[in-house]
């Protein structure tokens, strides 16, 4: 049974930056076991940029966290790691959501912010006919011929 988590990224604080915070570009890389996605660049929005950005993540057998990785995009260097969370998706997949929450940022285990974000966890009861599911780089159609 096809399962999505939905993840919300609203908001982020942090204060510690070498460069300045209020030079900082921010974006976020959310990782879910081997899927990865990035949210925009908020280009000199500094220490506390907004965002209302959704990512569906395909959830599987295993999957128990979700990590959202802070970086600074530079444009003349390599971008900098800022801070992480990881966010433990148990009480997720027992209540179904969890309402815009403010996490901790941490960076060699010292708080350097918080990330504000929403997650919803869907079962999919059933696929629709004619609707193609991946797996493996494969795709399987559920039409009947």
């Amino acid at each position: 049974m096809p399962k999505a988590l939905r993840t919300q990224i609203f908001s982020i604080f942090t204060h510690a930056r070498s460069d300045g915070a209020a030079n900082m570009d921010p974006y976020v890389i959310l990782t879910c076991r081997t899927q990865e996605q990035k949210s925009s660049v908020q280009s000199g929005k500094g220490s506390n940029p907004k965002w209302n950005e959704n990512f569906i993540f395909k959830v599987s057998e295993g999957v128990n966290e979700l990590r959202l990785k802070i970086m600074d995009s530079d444009n003349m260097s390599t971008d900098d790691f800022v801070g992480e969370v990881t966010i433990t998706l148990e009480d997720l997949f027992k209540e179904g959501s969890i309402p815009p929450t403010s996490y901790n940022v941490v960076k060699d285990d010292r708080y350097c912010g918080e990330i504000r974000v929403g997650l919803i966890f869907k079962r999919q009861e059933r696929r629709e006919r004619g609707m193609e599911e991946d797996f493996g780089g494969w795709k399987e159609s559920n039409c009947i011929f």
